[in-house]
């Protein structure tokens, strides 16, 4: 059995001449993408599965999570059950089919994932119900990423925004190391909740799931946990609009030759809405992950 460091893949760090060329910054990409799974949700996953006593474990996920989660329990030897939305990227449900694990799928505009997470939570006896980011567990997982850019001398890191639990862990991870990068947040204009709450001094929820092309950051809230982290542990919050995110997915693949998906490109998308922010500042971007769906790439190139 591996622990957590010696389970997961160190971030791999991109320095593409023709994307600073273009934005005329000096810009490090921080790619998730070649982590287990696909997304820096390994890193989560697998310290809540190592960690945790029980054979079994639910969890609600729009599939980042949940594949991560499937992986880290196939390795562990442990069952794992995901409720994903129907309209979850098909590449995603089939990794967490593929890893294993049940999978159960929602209409999300009539039942809320977390609903019918605790419906099931009934019928399966002694079953962990893990959340994809309000969770201890997960936090520190995600920290491992901050422990890794704290190595570097950054002036700003962005990192994407859904539920909170990725910018919480590398915000936990720079506080560990004394890091005094500026830390900030990119999040989708139509999921903008967190950038909300931010601006209100609590946690303001989205009414219903919001449907941004980020499909990794629809969700209702930040959780509590993340919360706590976030609220003095983010310089700020850029909200990104879908526009944006799709430009900055073709960038990624245009001018730095990587495949990410929509959510991952929430950090480039927040310094294509304000350029002269970064002037004279060494930036990294965290790409959270390449887990997209064929078709829906297709037509974002073909944008």
């Amino acid at each position: 059995m591996k622990t957590l460091l010696e389970a997961i893949r160190p971030t791999t760090f991109i320095e593409s001449e023709k994307l600073k060329t273009f934005t005329n910054l000096d810009l490090t990409i921080a790619s998730e993408t070649f982590q287990h799974t696909g997304s820096f949700k390994f890193r989560a996953a697998y310290n809540l599965a190592l960690n945790v006593p029980n054979d079994e474990i639910l969890t609600a996920s729009s599939g980042n999570f949940g594949q991560a989660l499937a992986y880290a329990c196939q390795l562990l030897n442990k069952k794992c059950t995901v409720v994903m939305p129907e309209n979850s990227a098909k590449v995603k449900i089939e990794a967490v089919v593929n890893y294993g694990a049940t999978v159960d799928l929602v209409d999300t505009q009539t039942v809320g994932r977390n609903e019918r997470v605790l419906q099931l939570a009934t019928q399966i006896p002694n079953v962990y119900v893990a959340s994809a980011y309000d969770d201890l567990l997960v936090i520190e997982g995600n920290s491992t990423l901050g422990d890794e850019l704290s190595a570097s001398d950054f002036d700003v890191i962005i990192s994407p925004v859904g539920g909170g639990g990725l910018a919480s862990g590398i915000s936990k991870g720079l506080c560990r190391n004394g890091h005094q990068a500026k830390l900030i947040g990119a999040e989708p204009l139509l999921a903008n909740d967190a950038a909300r709450s931010l601006r209100a001094g609590k946690i303001v929820p989205n009414e219903t799931e919001p449907q941004t092309i980020a499909d990794g950051a629809r969700t209702i809230s930040l959780g509590k946990h993340n919360w706590a982290i976030l609220q003095n542990g983010l310089t700020e919050i850029i909200e990104v609009s879908d526009e944006k995110i799709i430009e900055a997915t073709r960038f990624l693949f245009a001018l730095a030759n990587l495949k990410c998906e929509p959510t991952g490109a929430l950090s480039l998308g927040a310094v294509l809405e304000n350029r002269e922010k970064f002037a004279d500042r060494k930036v990294c971007l965290v790409v959270s992950g390449g887990n997209v769906d064929t078709e829906i790439y297709r037509r974002i190139l073909d944008f």
